[in-house]
């Protein structure tokens, strides 16, 4: 295929709308529930699952052609519902390790870092996907599919790519048997200047962390 997507020949538009939505709607059920755990140690692992998951539905819309919604303006959904909740549950939850460095487009030269928080992004990841399920859930297959595909470009995909390099990270310092330098105060409201945001990124909770996860502690 000369455009390099993948099209309604090789994939029909009925299935994979239908598996895109599934893909969507258990995540964001499953990271409501993850917002009730009581400890981070029962959070970051499936935190890290569902979010590969649901960047794999990412990438196959970024693959397929360009959806087009049957509409020229997008219907209107109502109030948005209110993520704040789940915000403020994981930002309560992740506390000690919400806080990451991140550069928001490999692409554009001498960009220094600048700091986010996992809470946000899972935030930010379920109002995304919602605003598509709920034209999906109204009967609109291309206006959710287009808004999916066009947000995943625009935002969520590269809010969830954030995400689980922080998450896939954090699993890694432990059972590398790497710590963390610990937290000085860095803050999303932080300055990130010209320093490597990784060397203030905090201890990871090796105490609570590594032993409930069955991972070797940090010396």
């Amino acid at each position: 295929m000369s455009d390099a997507t993948l099209n309604s020949v090789t994939q029909d538009p009925d299935d994979f709308a239908v598996q895109i939505a599934d893909q969507i709607k258990t995540f964001i059920v499953a990271v409501a529930e993850v917002s009730k755990a009581d400890e981070p140690e029962e959070a970051v692992p499936v935190l890290l699952l569902q979010v590969s998951q649901l960047l794999l539905a990412g990438g196959r819309l970024g693959a397929y052609e360009d959806i087009l919604p049957d509409e020229r303006y997008e219907p209107d959904l109502g109030a948005e519902p209110d993520a704040d909740g789940l915000r403020e549950r994981f930002a309560t939850l992740l506390e000690p390790i919400d806080v990451y460095s991140e550069v928001f487009d490999p692409y554009e030269p001498r960009k220094p870092p600048v700091p986010h928080r996992i809470s946000d992004d899972l935030a930010d990841l379920v109002t995304d996907l919602g605003h598509g399920l709920g034209h999906y859930e109204a009967g609109r297959t291309a206006e959710a599919m287009w808004w999916w595909q066009f947000s995943y470009f625009s935002n969520w995909g590269s809010t969830a790519s954030a995400a689980l390099r922080a998450l896939q990270s954090l699993i890694a310092h432990i059972r590398l048997n790497q710590p963390l330098e610990e937290l000085d105060g860095l803050d999303t409201d932080q300055d990130p200047g010209d320093g490597d945001l990784a060397e203030e990124a905090g201890r990871v909770m090796a105490a609570e962390i590594a032993g409930p996860l069955g991972l070797r502690p940090v010396n």
